[in-house]
């Protein structure tokens, strides 16, 4: 191979190994499109694999997505935000998922959700002006013979109560500030 076309091939592999936005985790997006052949019918599973990659799904991500599977932006925004799943702000260092489906709010998620609240200064739906949680709730994680569930950083935590799950809350934060 002569100089010059060793260049070229280069060239041609630095740009594949980084996306023209300089954002890496396209990248890694633009995998999985490809993988799936940029398939429509994989729109749900595309936006699962973006919201991994980069935590949260922006406005960007929907329009980069919506453009790769040659969708109408309107579907794929109307899609991301229909199901619970999907987060559309990056998220603390912890999450805290309160499930409020009727058989945990019988058995006191109204209380969970208040006390956490209320003792981390974070409001429901939003991420505490540290960074360090996101407290949200859903409607049913379909767990409910566990009543009340908790999900703590992708941890499913069964039968809590208020004070419960406030010491496991400070458990983890705690955890975090040592590493830090």
């Amino acid at each position: 191979m002569n100089e010059k076309t060793e260049t070229e091939a280069q060239v041609s592999d630095s740009r594949r190994a980084q996306h023209p936005s300089g954002d890496d985790r396209f990248s890694l997006l633009d995998k999985h499109l490809k993988r799936v052949r940029y398939s429509q019918d994989q729109l749900i599973e595309s936006l699962h694999v973006a919201q991994d990659v980069f935590g949260h799904l922006s406005d960007d991500i929907l329009v980069y997505v919506a453009r790769a599977l040659r969708l109408p932006t309107s579907m794929v925004y109307g899609v991301a935000t229909f199901y619970q799943l999907f987060t559309f702000e990056a998220p603390g260092d912890h999450t805290c998922t309160v499930c409020t489906g009727t058989a945990c709010f019988v058995k006191g998620a109204d209380q969970i959700v208040q006390a956490v609240s209320e003792e981390f200064a974070v409001p429901v739906g939003q991420t505490s002006d540290n960074g360090a949680l996101t407290l949200r709730t859903a409607r049913c994680l379909g767990s409910c013979g566990l009543a009340p569930v908790v999900v703590l950083d992708g941890e499913v935590l069964a039968h809590l109560d208020a004070s419960k799950t406030v010491e496991k809350l400070k458990g983890c934060l705690a955890k975090t500030e040592e590493k830090a």
